[in-house]
């Protein structure tokens, strides 16, 4: 029996060695998980591969949107104030966060460039932060940019984001049959309720009036499963669903 117990922990070492080299964390990751597969695997998951999952990435969500509401401006204000007083990489990473959350797309964008100066040039989480602030600065070239490199270093890296990225930043760049492409390529691997109401909301901006109402029809399908919590983490989504349609002309 221990040495089952032991082959377990071997595995689950193996198994966030994996993550680690296709993430391109440092290398001393492997000799602690290979070197202490219990304790390593432990430390690697808690500081590394949860707060990078779906399932913190929620949680996240969730307890920034409450503060949020709470204190709007907080959340920057402390960011400016820690890269004032410490402007370390990390607390130019912070800001740079806390200003695309705030709506200052823009600012936010050089300031992602200039975190991905130096030591953190391969960070693909910088580069996914830099594409989201670049698209909503409406500078779509550099968004594919940041996109197609995180596709390089690693095609299945946050690949449900990355592809809905991928295709609204191709939208606004004007290259249309791609970011159909791009949409349905997304939609069909994933199917998720939000790849399917960007598809929707992209088809009703672009005219595309019969494939939007088929994907509001089945949108509409699963909304009217859903219970009080699931209609109200979606909130936001919805209300953007229910603007782009609004805006199609009736006949």
């Amino acid at each position: 029996m221990p040495f089952v117990g032991l082959g377990l922990h071997i595995l689950v070492a193996i198994f966030f060695a994996v993550h680690a080299v296709r993430r391109g964390r440092e290398l001393y990751w492997l000799l602690i998980l290979f070197s202490f597969p219990l304790l390593g695997s432990l430390v690697y998951f808690f500081a590394i591969y949860l707060p990078s999952s779906r399932m913190q990435h929620g949680a996240r969500k969730a307890v920034v949107a409450a503060g949020r509401m709470l204190d709007p401006g907080r959340e920057l204000r402390e960011a400016r104030e820690a890269f004032s007083f410490t402007p370390t990489a990390q607390n130019q990473m912070r800001l740079a966060a806390a200003m695309l959350e705030a709506g200052e797309a823009a600012e936010a964008a050089s300031t992602y460039e200039a975190c991905l100066q130096g030591a953190f040039g391969s960070d693909l989480d910088i580069r996914l932060g830099a594409a989201r602030a670049s698209l909503a600065s409406g500078a779509f070239g550099k968004a594919l940019e940041h996109l197609e490199f995180a596709r390089r270093a690693d095609a299945n890296f946050r690949a449900e984001q990355c592809g809905l990225l991928m295709a609204q930043a191709l939208a606004g760049a004007g290259r249309r049959d791609e970011a159909r492409a791009e949409f349905e390529n997304t939609v069909n691997r994933f199917g998720s309720f939000e790849a399917r109401a960007e598809f929707a909301i992209w088809a009703a901006n672009a005219g595309e009036i019969q494939l939007a109402q088929r994907l509001r029809n089945e949108l509409q399908h699963s909304m009217d499963r859903w219970n009080r919590h699931t209609a109200s983490m979606n909130g936001a989504m919805v209300r953007r669903l229910n603007t782009a349609f609004a805006q199609i002309p009736h006949e």
